[in-house]
């Protein structure tokens, strides 16, 4: 099987190093890559935000199966194009990626739908969101209507601060909302349109700094599985969440085909979503991945054709996963970038370890984080950091402790200047 995967990043990283374990998979190709992908697959350049673009490359590679790693090429119409040119894709099409591409469309479909979720407003007036803002009162969460790549929300009590926010937002359209209290959990859900299949829970760490201080990032780590869950929970949220959700936008006539991302709560008030992605989630596809035994290519080209119903159950690694995101100096507000990184190999040396590239180019190319940050041409003599989030270190073990002890190890064989990571990533677990 020939694949095409679309996308820079870690998470496009981690899709590559699980398919490349895959024994039907006879080829990779990764547009545009960046160093860590093209030393395990065939990375060649493309626009990965223009569906023409894709569908050219596709109509020459000619792929079994298209799998789109990212956010903003789905809400570009990226998938309907390469679906257009008769190639399966897994990945939802435009208007399905709109759960996504704007949080007001997501909470309309949950109304709808009946899924459980914190009661918002959506604003589009200063004179809206301070109404709002009093209204449900601290802590004050304030959500860009459109992408923001992982960092468009603000949770504070500060009343100012989240009126700026709001404020800034306001020309696309801000949803300010309750805030949820109880510990945060990610669920990943395949969908074929009908059939709904869930991967392992994970749980991520959003804040810059431990403790959970700092602004929102886009993900500065991640474990499973998630010791401390109800037994019920992946039973629970496909009931009341993920097949709600992919029936009514079935009925909407836009059927969701892809990854369905379930953000949520656990409150004290029973099982909340917090918000909706339409792709793999970073950083936790990193250690969920890293987690599963059923060889990737069959369940995401079932979901791309309708098949999912035919699937074997799914099959997970007993022991655990541990991932820690290096970021760059300044990120996530600006990241300085172009620094040598070093200690990469001997990191993958190391037992229960690998390393995945996010924002890193060859031969001092720049780039953006999660985006556009990579080479096409193969590994070079030196990786240099080429945006915010830089590398994902995931390590693996017999249990939560072993895999976080396996991540920090790899961790600590890694340096570029000003390098910043969180150091409590799983700590309360183990």
């Amino acid at each position: 099987m020939r694949i095409l995967v679309i996308g820079s990043g870690a998470r496009e990283h981690a899709l590559v190093h699980a398919l490349t374990r895959d024994p039907s998979v006879t080829e990779i190709v990764a547009a545009p890559g960046n160093p860590g992908i093209a030393a395990q697959a065939r990375a060649v350049p493309v626009d990965a935000n223009s569906p023409d673009d894709v569908a050219a490359l596709a109509e020459q590679v000619r792929p079994d199966l298209v799998i789109i790693g990212p956010e903003a090429p789905l809400v570009a119409g990226v998938a309907d194009a390469v679906r257009a040119a008769g190639f399966p894709v897994f990945g939802p099409d435009g208007a399905a990626a709109r759960l996504e591409g704007s949080k007001a469309f997501a909470k309309d479909v949950m109304a709808a739908a009946g899924v459980p979720t914190a009661m918002a407003r959506v604003c589009t007036s200063e004179e809206e969101a301070r109404d709002a803002l009093d209204a449900f009162g601290a802590p004050h969460v304030v959500k860009d209507d459109g992408l923001a790549a992982g960092k468009g929300v603000v949770v504070t009590s500060d009343h100012d601060a989240a009126l700026e926010h709001a404020r800034g937002c306001l020309e696309g359209g801000v949803v300010i909302e309750e805030f949820l209290d109880g510990p945060e959990i990610s669920l990943f859900c395949l969908s074929d349109g009908v059939t709904v299949v869930p991967l392992a829970p994970a749980q991520d760490f959003k804040r810059l700094l431990d403790g959970d201080a700092g602004p929102n990032t886009g993900g500065m780590g991640a474990y499973s599985p998630l010791p401390w869950a109800p037994d019920d929970l992946t039973e629970q949220v496909v009931e009341r969440v993920a097949l709600p959700t992919v029936q009514e936008l079935a009925r909407r006539g836009t059927p969701f085909v892809g990854l369905l991302y379930c953000g949520l709560a656990l409150t004290s008030r029973g099982l909340r979503v917090i918000e909706f992605n339409a792709r793999f989630g970073d950083p936790e596809t990193q250690v969920v991945l890293a987690r599963l035994l059923t060889p990737l290519a069959g369940p995401l080209l079932a979901a791309a054709t309708g098949t999912l119903g035919d699937i074997e159950p799914l099959r997970w690694a007993d022991g655990a996963a541990v991932t820690v995101v290096l970021a760059s100096p300044g990120y996530p507000d600006a990241p300085r970038t172009g620094d040598v990184i070093s200690g990469i190999e001997r990191a993958e040396s190391l037992p229960g370890v690998h390393v995945l590239h996010a924002g890193t180019a060859s031969d001092g190319a720049d780039g953006a984080d999660g985006a556009d940050a990579g080479t096409a041409g193969g590994e070079a003599d030196s990786v240099r950091s080429a945006g915010g989030r830089v590398l994902s270190v995931v390590g693996t073990g017999a249990d939560l402790a072993a895999a976080r002890a396996a991540a920090y190890a790899g961790v600590a064989e890694i340096d570029w200047p000003g390098m910043q990571y969180r150091t409590d990533i799983a700590a309360q677990v183990v």
